[in-house]
């Protein structure tokens, strides 16, 4: 078998071992899963879709869900932004506070901030493009159990970026809360948004 091709194997294994970890743990009353207490504050120093630096500080005050993804995923990220995308604007209907969604792209050598702006506007306000060197991706996605890795490019100099799947929300203090797998439902995770944002 090809080294890239164990490489992709491997990082499937490790993604699916972190899921079950954390499935393992947690709970409460979430219908997604709660996983209060076993993952880190939210913590991440980022260069935002406008260009500026980002940090955890300027996202205190409302709930927010981060997702690790990039802007050329053929799937999983545009399906998983129109869920939460969805689930912000149900949850949102019946707060006062704001719902936000961070999508820090693990990609930096494409996703520039102007194509970040442009990828995120598309389906909601509530969501904002975020990148960094990847050292400093690799640092912050090993703080929340999260992988990523790139697999080589073609002939083109085109190249996939595989990446876990899961989506963390923290709440207004930027503690960790709940994750959303792909197997949650829209309503699920509304329903969530809307506990956690009133907790």
């Amino acid at each position: 078998m090809p080294e890239h091709c164990i490489k992709r194997h491997l990082r499937a294994g490790l993604v699916l071992a972190v899921a079950l970890l954390l499935g393992a743990c947690g709970g409460g009353d979430y219908q997604t899963k709660g996983i209060e207490g076993l993952l880190p504050d939210l913590a991440f120093r980022l260069t935002s879709e406008s260009g500026e630096s980002l940090t955890a500080a300027d996202l205190r005050g409302a709930p927010t869900v981060v997702f690790f993804g990039f802007t050329h995923c053929p799937d999983v990220c545009p399906t998983a932004m129109a869920r939460i995308a969805a689930a912000t604007e149900a949850a949102g209907k019946d707060l006062d506070g704001e719902l936000q969604v961070l999508f820090v792209s693990v990609d930096p050598g494409r996703d520039t901030p102007q194509r970040l702006a442009d990828y995120t506007d598309f389906f909601s306000d509530r969501v904002t493009g975020a990148t960094a060197p990847v050292g400093r991706l690799r640092e912050l996605t090993k703080r929340y159990r999260a992988t990523f890795g790139y697999d080589e490019p073609n002939e083109f100099g085109d190249y996939n970026v595989s990446h876990s799947s899961a989506m963390y929300v923290f709440d207004a203090e930027g503690h960790a809360r709940a994750l959303f797998r792909p197997s949650d439902s829209v309503a699920a995770m509304a329903a969530d948004l809307r506990r956690i944002a009133r907790s």
